[in-house]
């Protein structure tokens, strides 16, 4: 029988070369970080992370998040080793066509992947949105006598994580917010892919953390198991700050040629090095993915210790469930994503009103009766809740309970503390894109965040992921045109919205009065494995009247007929989103005098419309009427979907200018008298052909 100081040099021996081989067999992929951090990953995922390798989605299970996800081989090594649904066959097909082991993990498809990591920085700023949820799930259900959230967010971290401002952001609130199950462990080994890091980063990183309020450690060999664990356990006893946990590493650790050295970060080490660093270390040089069976039986411990572990759970839970029935019911509720029973019979219902109003405030009012009945939703504005008006009112801000609301402006009122549902993110729009993408991973919310549309260009590294990992979260975005008026070009959106229409499995709704918002909100909370944005106005817009309108309700389908003039195919179609629907409305009325037959489109959402069968899509815009006119505040690029190359569209072709609203409409020939006199030139232009 073996010691167990050897046992686990094997075990750590054998992440290493599951991992190189790998991705020597792929010809491609990271090997510096999984040899490097293998012994510091073992420490964590052996001796404190609380798991069940058969059960990946039990709800009070640690979070592990792999923020370099350039090293995704070390995931993959572990998670094969400890038992999870991840054959070595999927590792043998690193980063080949339908491989579970992709190039970077993906969180909807790999068992035991957290969150999609890569694009670096976004993992560790997840991570915040996990512990976050944590805390709040925590101060929400557990009862002095029984606890059953109790669980810790751990990350390994890149120096390319810490560089990324997304991280500093995430990092900064995580910090003032003191979340003490967060801990992170900083893959310290001085190389990133370009050359050392004395290149680029040479500020002190503990003294960084330390500043944000976060308890750090400093361990000067990685490959110390003694030390790693200590450190962990330290960071574990600490409660209300953050942890950092700066290990140095050596990356490419055991290739002896290229060991420390910025080549070992991103490509494989070759036949020759691999084959060298396997002698170095002691290692079979054959087979390629060898486990020895002692090491198997090792790691394999993982899965009856996990069992275990969820059985102890579920007896609290049960003994919970008797004491706290409701409360048991809404967790569970919660934790599988459902809505509750009757959630929308709250929605409010806006009448016919010329003056209307604008459709962030109709948000608002939704949000307000939604929140009385869904108390998953969470979430928080980018230090503009006065702008965008996405408070929930008497439902507390969410709040560090060591620090004190004195004195504090902008409290929202109700609960201070970590039971609070108002997050204040700051100006901090990356991160809190990120963290939001945390909370809905982590399950039992549906998140959501508010600023400018022009911002959202701070927001879409985050927004991308959230859509590739199927992720729950809305996002409002108000003050979405040349409407914004004085405040200028700066703050103009005149590309956003198009920018957002071209990230897959995202949907953008743009509605164009109070009603439609509220079949906005509706849509984007049935949405389970997809965010929406919602796309609002500063100005205010009447409110239609749907006696005389199609129905707001019609938005389900993304694009309808919303008015015509006649029955049957018209002579030309216009096409509205937004606040310009009302532009197109009143333009089709004016070109209805003139003996014109006309059909007002409403499109308010390009991807629900995409989506619906083709006959009824053709249905609304016949593909014999050629004369389209398309109407929108933002670039013309991408309208050509809808309008063919036989149609035109009424936008925008510059960034905007610094005047009143109303004169910049007119100034770039967005109105009514722009739309009718557009139509009857396709018109003409077409009786010209004939």
């Amino acid at each position: 029988m073996i010691d167990q100081a050897t046992l686990e040099g094997r075990c750590i021996n054998t992440i290493r070369f599951l991992a190189v081989d790998a991705i020597q067999k792929a010809n491609s992929g990271h090997p510096g970080m999984p040899m490097g951090a293998a012994a510091m990953a073992y420490a964590l995922w052996q001796r404190h992370l609380k798991h069940n390798p058969a059960n990946p989605r039990w709800v009070d299970r640690d979070r592990f998040i792999l923020s370099g996800g350039h090293g995704s081989m070390l995931l993959y090594a572990l998670l094969h080793l400890t038992g999870y649904d991840l054959p070595l066959a999927e590792l043998q097909s690193f980063r080949q066509w339908e491989s579970k082991a992709a190039g970077h993990p993906e969180s909807h498809l790999t068992p035991g992947v957290e969150v999609t990591t890569g694009p670096l920085g976004q993992g560790i700023s997840n991570a915040v949105g996990m512990a976050l949820a944590e805390a709040h799930l925590a101060a929400r259900f557990n009862r002095p006598d029984h606890t059953i959230v109790d669980h810790r967010t751990y990350v390994i971290a890149s120096d390319g994580d810490l560089m990324e401002g997304v991280a500093a952001e995430a990092c900064a609130l995580a910090g003032h917010l003191g979340l003490g199950k967060l801990i992170v462990l900083f893959d310290d080994n001085r190389v990133s892919l370009a050359g050392s890091t004395a290149l680029t980063f040479t500020e002190d990183v503990g003294k960084r953390f330390e500043a944000y309020g976060w308890h750090v450690q400093h361990v000067e060999d990685g490959n110390d198991l003694a030390a790693v664990d200590a450190a962990l356990h330290a960071a574990k006893d600490e409660a209300s700050r953050p942890s950092l946990l700066c290990v140095h590493t050596m990356i490419g650790y055991g290739a002896p040629h290229r060991q420390d050295t910025f080549q070992t970060h991103g490509s494989p080490l070759g036949e020759e090095e691999l084959r060298a660093a396997k002698e170095n270390l002691g290692w079979p040089l054959e087979p390629a993915f060898f486990i020895p069976e002692e090491v198997s039986e090792h790691f394999r411990k993982a899965v009856s210790d996990g069992e275990a572990k969820e059985a102890a759970w579920e007896e609290v839970f049960s003994r919970y469930t008797e004491a706290y029935p409701d409360e048991a019911a809404e967790f569970i509720r919660r934790m599988n994503g459902e809505l509750p029973t009757g959630w929308d019979a709250a929605l409010p219902t806006f009448q016919a009103d010329p003056k209307g109003m604008a459709t962030r405030k109709a948000s608002e009012s939704v949000m307000q009766a939604l929140a009385q009945q869904i108390p998953e939703l969470m979430g928080g504005s980018a230090d503009l809740n006065p702008s965008t008006v996405s408070w929930l009112k008497g439902f507390g801000d969410f709040q560090s309970p060591t620090r004190s609301p004195e004195g504090m402006q902008g409290a929202v009122g109700g609960e201070w503390g970590y039971g609070g549902r108002n997050v204040h993110f700051g100006v901090r729009e990356h991160a809190m894109g990120s963290i939001t993408t945390g909370m809905a991973l982590h399950g039992g919310f549906i998140p959501y965040t508010a600023t400018f549309l022009v911002f959202s260009d701070y927001m879409r590294p985050p927004m991308r992921l959230a859509a590739l990992s199927h992720a729950r979260v809305i996002y409002i975005f108000t003050h979405d045109s040349i409407g914004v008026g004085e405040d200028g070009p700066t703050h103009q959106p005149i590309e956003q919205v198009m920018n957002l229409r071209a990230v897959p499995n995202l949907t953008v709704i743009r509605p164009a009065d109070a009603a439609e918002t509220a079949e906005a909100w509706r849509i984007a909370l049935l949405k389970q494995d997809s965010p929406t944005a919602l796309i609002l106005t500063r100005q205010g817009l009447p409110v239609l009247d749907r006696t005389e309108y199609a129905p707001a309700e019609a938005l389900q389908r993304g694009g309808f007929i919303l008015w015509e003039s006649a029955k049957g195919i018209p002579d030309v179609i216009l096409i509205g989103t937004g606040s310009e629907t009302h532009l197109a409305l009143e333009a089709g009325k004016q070109l209805v005098v003139e003996g014109i037959k006309v059909r007002v489109v409403a499109l308010p959402s390009w991807e629900l419309f995409d989506s619906q069968p083709k006959k009824y899509r053709e249905t609304v815009l016949p593909p014999e009427v050629k004369v389209r006119v398309a109407v929108e505040a933002g670039i013309k690029l991408g309208w050509e979907h809808y309008v063919g190359l036989e149609g035109e569209v009424v936008g925008m072709e510059s960034f905007g200018a610094s005047a009143p609203a109303q004169v910049l409409y007119e100034k770039f020939g967005i109105t009514v008298e722009g739309v009718v006199q557009t139509a009857k030139g396709l018109l003409q232009r077409k009786q010209g052909k004939r």
